[in-house]
């Protein structure tokens, strides 16, 4: 279930008669527990609750139903119950009908509420349906009660009018939606005369059967869209007439409205029977616009982007700045004129703007300094400096276009409430005004200097129609010029397996004429490139949320050269955190902030997620694409290794239809019916089977036995079924193997002695890269790379902390997983000289590690290395093992991965320095 889904699950509960019996289970299943789950918990065997009509859900919550009165006391009884702290309950709750308590035992905080007004409080236990909740959401649920009660309307509309979903006519319905939006936040915050106008007109004016409904709709929006004196030539119904006009270009254009069932008239009035006042639109936006999306409505309320991870972005981006300016200022008039001049020619640019968040944020915080500056200078009343159209964006869908207008212009409202009053708010809010500042259209094919420019006009607007708006009209001034402007924003990621054929096309025309290896890009790189040519032309600072994948691996010598060839620098940057959204259970994704600059600050800002979830900053001189502190230099594939480790191969590839490979039972089976065979028959392992200590087996023929295989009556038809198979091949170089069928067509190597195998794709849970040492019967397919005969000390410099980290940042993941590389990780890997104490001393530890694993033997290294059950003594092995190493290098244990990463690079630059542009391109790409 989704938020909106819970909230109205809770509505209901709360809507119905109250059965103390029943609610405990009946709340649970409020917030997505299956009907399972709650037929177990009715049994006494699984409900473990020890307080009177209790209901207790292990790592979840205990909850009670108790007589009239009793609330506090069975309260205490729960908090004090030893079954709540043993089952590690997060939450305790206690209810008799009348009152509502409830508690949250790791914050401490606390609801207390008449029982029917509980569902105002849902948010408050987002976290039992495994949903991150933010403060916002848990103090008010406003937006989401009302997204949901809209998107009930939005489909009700759809079915009774079909003609409205078609392609053609969504951009209507869309746009009767914001109307809707705006009439209700109209009625209850007096913009409109008396409160409740829109709905009770609707009420009164409209026809129980909803025969009428639109007609009435219809004709309250031509009233908002007529200008007082003409009213009279209009012959507007009286009751129309009392309504404001708007303009704007929100009603322009058609005033028709779909036909109402009575489900839907029900629907409409029910919403705006909600406190619109209560809106908060950086929250209502990002939610609403799901409405809307016929893909996006099953994930309903997940969108949203909480205000803590857009500050991420904002306040090292120009807020902190501001507010440093502001506590130098004090409370001298000058310096305090001096800074509101210069915050009402700040510009801020999201050309990914969706509903509006960054820019509703951005446009919010410079109110509040704004006000703060009024208010030292004695002028608390004075009417902001700060225009909305410093606040441009660009939009792929018109819908979320014209609801990121709306946000901005509601929340322009409720700061001259908040800061001047509701009378002066009132006064200069009507008729709004028609400048179109967000513009609808593919960001990365239309010129930002046209839409956010450094000077003059730039933004086309349409006299008429607000958010219909054709690039060819009119242009916008800019209210006060020569301002700086930020870009922001949180574009679409998408890698490149993952893009539309659109999509290409648009990554094409930016990158084609710069570089061929383009198309490894992900679809945000396009932003970055285009962020830094509008920097070549305008005193500009840029910073997006990206998936960190564009700052590792293979993207980064192709993106970041042209970054920086432009003259621009990494300013500050967030390294990898998780970036969450209302998703019931979800993983979220794994992002990082980058911001660049031509006129970069000294220090540079570099923050990081400490392991307590703390946020860490540190100033650095420079920030590399990797984000870590250090040269601009990228790491390039490597053909052998730059220092003296030993060379890391492919695995074997067979390219065999699967003719040689046998599982277990098939080699069983084989070596019954043809003894004489066990010798060509050797154990063959991929990742999955390393890791999850899987068998599996292969024929392995060599060029000396082939006379033999050719002649042995079971062998000859396996040979010519694998001659067939790659006679058919569509790749020239598996065809070329069809005359040598009894071999693997690519052979890298085999063992005299023994084998170190090393996965491809490891999950990104174990705290250690997967290594094994294997005999040299073992053959190793080209899911593991494999360092043979290999002295052991390499496996102790694979299976430390140190090399994972390397391999992290600079090879990449795959979705999640760890994703190796030998030319680009391994022989990268930066390793001082080692003296043969050194080596000795790794090897032991080397050799600790696969005593300890030896120790819990059948169990397979994916039991060993979960996180959650790992075993003491081989975890104390890899803790020696990291301590011996990092001593080799720094002569202590290295404080934590930032300065792991800090010290590689360096290693890395001077053992790699050569004559050449430290930014290189790739050599090569990567195998």
């Amino acid at each position: 279930m989704n938020a909106v889904e819970i909230e109205e699950a809770v509505s209901v509960l709360a809507s119905e008669p109250f059965d103390a019996g029943e609610f405990p289970f009946a709340f649970l299943a409020a917030f997505g527990n299956k009907e399972t789950t709650i037929k177990r918990l009715r049994t006494s065997s699984a409900n473990a609750s020890d307080v009177a009509g209790g209901v207790l859900q292990k790592s979840n919550i205990h909850i009670a139903a108790c007589g009239e009165g009793a609330v506090g006391e069975t309260l205490v009884a729960l908090r004090n119950s030893s079954k709540t702290a043993s089952n590690k309950a997060k939450f305790i709750l206690a209810t008799d009908g009348v009152t509502f308590e409830a508690e949250d035992l790791t914050s401490g905080e606390t609801v207390a509420c008449a029982y029917p007004e509980f569902p105002d409080h849902f948010g408050f236990f987002l976290p039992l349906a495994g949903i991150t909740t933010v403060k916002q959401i848990r103090e008010s649920s406003f937006d989401i009660r009302a997204t949901g009660r809209l998107n009930k309307l939005y489909v009700e509309l759809l079915k009774d009018n079909p003609e409205w979903a078609t392609a053609a006519r969504r951009p209507d319905m869309n746009h009767f939606m914001a109307r809707l939006i705006f009439c209700f936040f109209a009625e209850d915050t007096d913009i409109f005369n008396g409160e409740g106008l829109f709905t009770a007109t609707i009420n009164q004016m409209s026809d129980r059967d909803s025969s009428n409904t639109h007609e009435v709709i219809s004709a309250l929006f031509r009233a908002m869209n007529t200008n007082i004196e003409k009213r009279a030539a209009e012959k507007l119904p009286r009751w129309a007439d009392v309504f404001p006009y708007v303009n704007g270009g929100l009603f322009s254009g058609s005033t028709e409205v779909p036909t109402f069932s009575k489900i839907a008239r029900s629907y409409l009035l029910h919403i705006g029977g909600l406190n619109w006042k209560m809106i908060n639109p950086d929250i209502f936006g990002s939610m609403i616009q799901a409405v809307a999306d016929d893909e996006e409505r099953g994930a309903l309320g997940m969108h949203y982007t909480s205000v803590p991870n857009i500050l991420k972005v904002l306040n090292p981006l120009f807020l902190d700045d501001l507010r440093e300016r502001l506590a130098e200022a004090g409370d001298n008039a000058r310096k305090l004129l001096n800074l509101r001049n210069r915050m009402s020619r700040i510009r801020v640019f999201d050309p990914a703007c969706g509903s509006g968040n960054f820019l509703v944020i951005a446009y919010k915080q410079l109110r509040d300094i704004e006000a703060e500056i009024n208010k030292r200078r004695g002028e608390p009343d004075r009417r902001t400096e700060i225009p909305l159209t410093n606040f441009r964006g660009i939009e792929l869908r018109d819908f979320p276009a014209e609801v990121a207008r709306l946000a901005l212009i509601i929340a322009e409202y409720q700061c001259d409430v908040l800061y001047r009053g509701q009378k002066e708010a009132l006064a200069e809010f009507l008729p709004l005004d028609a400048q179109n500042w967000i513009v609808c259209g593919n960001a990365l094919r239309l010129d930002w200097l046209s839409i956010c420019p450094p000077t003059g006009t730039g933004v086309k607007h349409h006299a008429d129609d607000l958010f219909h708006t054709p690039l060819a009209q009119a242009q916008i001034d800019f209210e006060n010029e020569g301002g700086e402007t930020y870009i922001c924003g949180n574009p679409p990621y998408l890698g490149s397996k993952w893009q539309s054929d659109e999509q290409k096309e648009d990554l094409k025309a930016i990158f084609s004429a710069r570089t061929p290896a383009w198309k490894s890009l992900d679809y945000v790189s396009g932003w970055f490139m285009k962020a830094a040519d509008y920097g070549l032309k305008s005193k500009s600072s840029s910073a997006f949320v990206s998936t960190n994948s564009i700052c590792q691996g293979q993207q980064v010598p192709i993106l970041w050269p042209l970054v920086f060839e432009t003259g621009h620098q990494i300013s500050f940057a967030h390294t990898s955190f998780k970036w969450t959204n209302l998703a019931s259970h979800n993983a979220g994704v794994i992002v990082a902030i980058v911001a660049i600059s031509r006129e970069a600050p000294s220090p540079r800002r570099l923050f990081s997620v400490a392991d307590d979830g703390s946020v860490i900053e540190r100033q650095v001189s420079n920030i590399n694409a990797y984000l870590v502190a250090g040269a601009n230099r990228t790491i390039n594939v490597e053909r052998s290794p730059i220092g003296n480790l030993s060379p890391m191969l492919f695995g074997n590839m067979p390219r065999d239809g699967g003719h040689f490979i046998l599982s277990a039972d098939e080699r069983t089976q084989l070596i019954h019916s043809y003894p004489e065979l066990a010798r060509f028959i050797r154990p063959y392992l991929g990742s999955e089977q390393m890791i999850q200590g899987k068998p599996r087996w292969c024929v392995w023929i060599e060029a000396k036995d082939s006379e033999f295989a050719a002649a042995h009556p079971y062998l000859r038809t396996l040979l010519s079924r694998v001659r067939e198979f790659r006679s058919d091949s569509a790749a020239a170089s598996t065809r070329d193997f069809a005359s040598k069928p009894y071999r693997f067509v690519q052979i890298a190597g085999t063992a005299k002695r023994y084998t170190l195998a090393v996965a491809k794709v490891s999950s990104e849970r174990r705290p250690y890269l997967p290594v094994h040492l294997f005999d040299r019967e073992t053959i190793v397919s080209d899911l593991l790379f494999a360092l043979y005969d290999a002295p052991l000390w390499n496996m102790s410099i694979v299976a430390s902390r140190l090399h994972l980290v390397w391999i992290a940042t600079v090879c990449g993941k795959l979705k999640t997983d760890f994703r190796y590389s030998n030319t680009l990780g391994w022989n990268t890997f930066p390793v001082p000289a080692l003296t043969e104490k050194n080596k000795a001393d790794l090897t032991r530890c080397a050799e600790d590690i696969l005593l300890a694993r030896e120790a819990h033997f059948p169990s397979t290294i994916a039991d060993l290395y979960d996180p959650d059950t790992m075993p003491a003594d081989l975890r104390a092995a890899h803790e020696r093992n990291d301590e011996v190493l990092e001593r080799i290098y720094i002569g202590r244990r290295f404080r934590n991965d930032t300065e792991r990463l800090e010290k590689l690079f360096d290693l890395y630059t001077r053992m790699t320095a050569v004559d050449e542009p430290t930014m290189r391109r790739g050599r090569g790409a990567r195998r």
